[in-house]
């Protein structure tokens, strides 16, 4: 009786998965939409500028400032599983909260920020659903 030699068939197929999530992620980077059309853009208001409440506005400060940040949570990875936003490497997009007065948690508004230093900033007030991009910050 012969053994069995399935010793190599989960390191091959550990392999062959990260191969091919290599190449997928390569083809991710080089499919980059310039301006996709589900991204909603930053909205002009004649009288206020940015659409996007005053403690957006504060969040970015701290971001500029390096901190501190007052939610755990915040700087953490943003995993953009949605793809509503550009596809980007892993780790590109950080998150970080939008206070909400009167909320008892952390609630629903966030600033997403992308590169390192940050270069690109977009706002979602419903938790990862739209998101304006916010042009000409920081």
């Amino acid at each position: 009786m012969k053994p069995h030699r399935t010793g190599w068939l989960a390191p091959l197929c550990f392999a062959a998965a990260l191969l091919c999530g290599d190449v997928w992620a390569e083809q991710a980077q080089q499919h980059i939409p310039e301006n996709p059309s589900h991204i909603v853009l930053a909205e002009r208001e004649a009288t206020s500028g940015l659409s996007v409440p005053p403690e957006a506005l504060e969040t970015l400060q701290l971001i500029k400032r390096g901190g501190p940040f007052p939610y755990r949570k915040d700087g953490s990875v943003f995993h953009n599983r949605e793809r509503l936003l550009p596809i980007r490497p892993n780790a590109y997009y950080r998150e970080y909260t939008v206070r909400t007065p009167g909320a008892q948690n952390r609630g629903a508004r966030r600033l997403v920020v992308g590169g390192r230093p940050p270069e690109v900033f977009y706002y979602t007030g419903d938790h990862y659903r739209s998101f304006t991009l916010l042009e000409g910050s920081p």
